[in-house]
């Protein structure tokens, strides 16, 4: 997977986990996508924020600090989709 590609899932469902941190199948997923992010492409210490209409990211690959821009409603769509319609997308207790 590019790196593009896996900033942009790892942004997207980084954006539902700070919405719903009880999540579990979004956290999971956001962490299946940051160790892509730093098993396959070497990156860590990666930040964002949100401001002028963009989800700027910065990272570290090989010790040189990076960023990239991402547009507010590309990142989230998936969080648009979640909260338009809540009922397809319920939180199941973990079994005990």
């Amino acid at each position: 997977m590019p790196l593009q590609d896996a900033l942009y899932n790892w942004l997207t469902i980084k954006v539902v986990t700070d919405a719903r941190s009880d999540d579990r199948a979004a956290l999971e997923t956001e962490e299946m996508f940051f160790s892509i992010l730093n098993d396959d492409h070497g990156i860590s210490n990666i930040q964002y924020e949100k401001n002028d209409g963009m989800y700027n990211v910065q990272y570290l690959h090989e010790n040189e600090r990076k960023q990239t821009r991402f547009p507010i409603e590309l990142i989230e769509i998936m969080l648009t989709q979640i909260q338009a319609e809540p009922e397809k997308y319920v939180n199941y207790p973990e079994n005990e």
